[in-house]
């Protein structure tokens, strides 16, 4: 909406008679659908500081300089307004938009004069105000629609008609006139043409940028009134979607009754969504009804929405490129819904291929990564190259979940496990296996990091097989002491070889307290595995070998060194090249996360990381978090 720098901000009731023309025709520019949305700003000159005929100018700045004393009516002052507005709205500053074919003969005064024509013609198809002028359409043969095509015809009248010419009297007006057309008398009313705007990359012209915004809107209006759909109508086709899961689909009725629908083509602009999109914590689903899909295929579209919430898809990208995560989740959904015959597939902005069914979404990526290029190219419901799981956090969860006690995950967890188990009770339909068993992962407790790492010691570090062996009798049995038995012992050889190395991100990143707690768990595994000796390396920007210490050592009286940047590739690359150091030996790398955007690591290896921090690189190894 442009704004009205007033420095008497009249009331109303108190708006002198002279100027009343002026403020109707500014609130009639206000309240037009498409030009009540284009940027600028409009301050109210005086008699005296205008030329008798002048009425307004812009500037490339947005800057509208108004006499509101001048007696038109206040239709004549909605149309001089909606002028300087579509100067700014259509770019007529910008230097990417004047002619360049000739630049230095450039015509300042016949570009401001082609583009006064365009707008009032313009103004006139839409019929909007009353013109200060006629429409030029009755004095020029030539199409009217391109700004630069009547610069040119402007330019030739300019230098071919000579004061003989049978068109001599009509084409020099045509040429020399602005009180035809403009809204400055006889001068120019673009201010600035001198020195057009020249826009570096990233940048751009946010009048051009609000002037398409409108259009959209406009459009995407008519479009969604004429098909039906009205945010307002209980019983719009997507309204119909959402309540069949509510009355006629357990499995995803409560997560259904949780999110919001918003039927915003703005928003969808705004967004850029093709189709639908789901904020999962703010708890809606954004769905462009310029779309016009059917009522089946927005059941279809809804589930796909309410799937990717329920089971924690944002959640479950742990460092993952988001969008191919994205991508990989899509193919899982659309695989099961077409299966369990929900609504119909549409036909465009849907991820399936028969060749992946039965497949994980953590499966897919990896195998989608290998073909980045391909896969970026691939389409969600929100469009190319956009996830319609969207994490921009466009607004709080508005429900009263937290209220309750219950975290968002809790909630949307509990209700595809509430609703999973209503459905089999009552023998609702067939499901997916992979879905039953991920929502079952789902209301299933995780496992603690210290299981998950204890079970990475016991592949790395199979029970020892003792040996017997006489060097030393046991004790005899009371019953026979005269006959010596053999005792089992673990050979000093096999012991010496079981070993792995510990690499301690010693950064200022790093808590003391989040050191002990790994250090204190992988001794106490170090121990229970028979493993005598632990290679320690610090690091931070250096590496620091602590060489060979037992696992009592490591637990508790581990001084710790360094606390500056955090590079690691150097300790590993220490223990790798050791002699002293098996060459199969795990290492384990205790980290925050902060560190280098690749490491190269040629042995079996894990990290322990503190829980909601992860690493800048898709890791190879086990990745372990702690609290």
């Amino acid at each position: 909406m442009p704004r009205l720098e007033d420095k008497y901000y009249w009331r109303a009731d108190d708006i002198p008679q002279k100027l009343q023309p002026f403020y109707q025709g500014y609130s009639k520019v206000s309240g037009h659908k498409l030009l009540g949305e284009l940027s600028g700003t409009v301050y109210m000159k005086s008699n005296r500081e205008y030329g008798h005929y002048g009425i307004a100018t812009v500037d490339k700045y947005g800057k509208i300089h108004v006499n509101p004393y001048i007696q038109i009516t206040s239709d004549e002052w909605a149309y001089v307004l909606a002028h300087c507005l579509l100067h700014l709205a259509f770019g007529h500053f910008d230097d990417a938009k004047i002619p360049k074919d000739d630049f230095n003969n450039f015509n300042s005064e016949l570009w401001n004069k082609a583009c006064d024509i365009y707008i009032t013609r313009f103004l006139y198809d839409i019929d909007f105000g009353t013109p200060l002028t006629d429409d030029p359409a009755d004095f020029y043969s030539i199409k009217l629609n391109d700004e630069a095509k009547i610069y040119e015809h402007l330019v030739y009248l300019n230098e071919n008609v000579s004061d003989n010419s049978v068109l001599n009297k009509s084409d020099l007006n045509k040429k020399s006139s602005y009180s035809i057309y403009g809204t400055n008398g006889d001068q120019k009313d673009m201010l600035g043409l001198d020195k057009p705007i020249v826009y570096k990359n990233g940048e751009h012209n946010q009048f051009i940028e609000d002037f398409s915004l409108a259009i959209n809107r406009s459009v995407s209006n008519a479009v969604h009134f004429a098909g039906g759909y009205d945010n307002f109508k209980e019983d719009s086709v997507i309204k119909k979607a959402s309540n069949w899961f509510l009355t006629h689909y357990p499995l995803l009725g409560g997560l259904a009754s949780s999110f919001k629908i918003i039927e915003n083509p703005d928003m969808c602009y705004k967004y850029e969504i093709h189709i639908a999109a789901v904020d999962i914590s703010a708890g809606e689903i954004y769905v462009n009804t310029s779309a016009n899909l059917t009522e089946e295929e927005w059941k279809f579209v809804l589930a796909h929405e309410y799937l990717h919430a329920g089971l924690s898809h944002h959640k479950r990208c742990l460092g993952r490129n988001k969008y191919l995560w994205n991508v990989a989740c899509d193919y899982v959904i659309n695989d099961w819904l077409i299966e369990m015959q929900i609504g119909k597939m549409p036909e465009e902005g849907l991820l399936f291929d028969k060749d992946l069914h039965g497949y994980s979404a953590e499966a897919i990526y990896d195998i989608i990564i290998k073909e980045m290029r391909k896969s970026k190219k691939h389409a969600t419901f929100r469009g190319f190259g956009h996830g319609d799981i969207m994490t921009d956090n466009v607004k709080g969860f508005a429900s009263n979940i937290h209220a309750k006690g219950i975290t968002l995950d809790e909630f949307f967890k509990n209700a595809l496990k509430e609703g999973l188990d209503f459905h089999n009770s009552n023998n609702r339909g067939y499901l997916p296996a992979g879905l039953i068993e991920e929502i079952k992962a789902l209301s299933t407790p995780p496992i603690p990091w210290e299981v998950e790492l204890g079970n990475w010691f016991d592949i790395n570090f199979p029970p020892l097989e003792k040996h017997r062996t006489y060097a030393r009798p046991s004790r005899r049995q009371g019953a026979t002491p005269d006959i010596p038995r053999p005792r089992y012992v673990l050979m000093e050889e096999d012991k010496l070889s079981r070993t792995f190395g510990v690499v301690i991100d010693t950064s200022g990143s790093m808590s003391t307290k989040q050191i002990g707690l790994a250090l204190g768990a992988i001794a106490s595994y170090a121990v229970s595995k028979d493993v005598p000796l632990v290679r320690v390396v610090f690091c931070d920007a250096d590496a620091y070998d602590a060489g060979y210490m037992t696992p009592y050592d490591v637990a508790g009286k581990v001084k710790i060194i360094g606390r500056g940047g955090t590079i690691l590739q150097p300790a590993i690359t220490l223990l790798e090249k050791a002699k002293d150091f098996p060459k199969d030996g795990p290492i384990l790398i205790i980290t925050d996360g902060y560190i280098e955007n690749r490491i190269s690591i040629h042995i079996e290896h894990a990290y322990l990381l503190p829980k909601g921090n992860k690493l800048p690189f898709n890791p190879k190894g086990k990745v372990f978090y702690f609290k």
